[in-house]
């Protein structure tokens, strides 16, 4: 996971990171948010992400031609999810560069 941003304490938090919480958050900072790159030479590839639910939402940005190549086909999908993982499955080939990035909701 690449945003490790603060976590509010259970048992309660100063108002100071409560601050601090909701303005990165309204900011648009918010930890649903990480990378994956296609296996290569593989139909499918599985992310393991600790905030995955069976019915959390996963958006992909493609951050490299071959990746945004993969969407445009319309052979990227979500084959399976649930809690903490999920499978995409996708073109099998042999490139090493289908990178993305994704966010996580709900």
């Amino acid at each position: 996971m690449a945003n490790q941003y603060r976590r509010l304490p259970q048992d309660g938090a100063t108002q100071r990171q409560i601050a601090e919480v909701v303005n990165r958050t309204l900011d648009g900072g918010v930890n649903s948010t990480g990378s994956v790159t296609l296996t290569a030479s593989s139909a499918t590839t599985t992310v393991a992400d600790k905030r995955l639910s069976a019915t959390s939402f996963f958006g992909l940005m493609p951050t490299t031609a071959n990746a945004s190549a993969e969407v445009g086909n319309g052979t990227i999908y979500v084959s399976a999810q649930g809690k903490q993982t999920l499978t995409l499955t996708h073109a099998n080939n042999g490139q090493t560069d289908r990178t993305y990035r994704y966010v996580i909701l709900g």
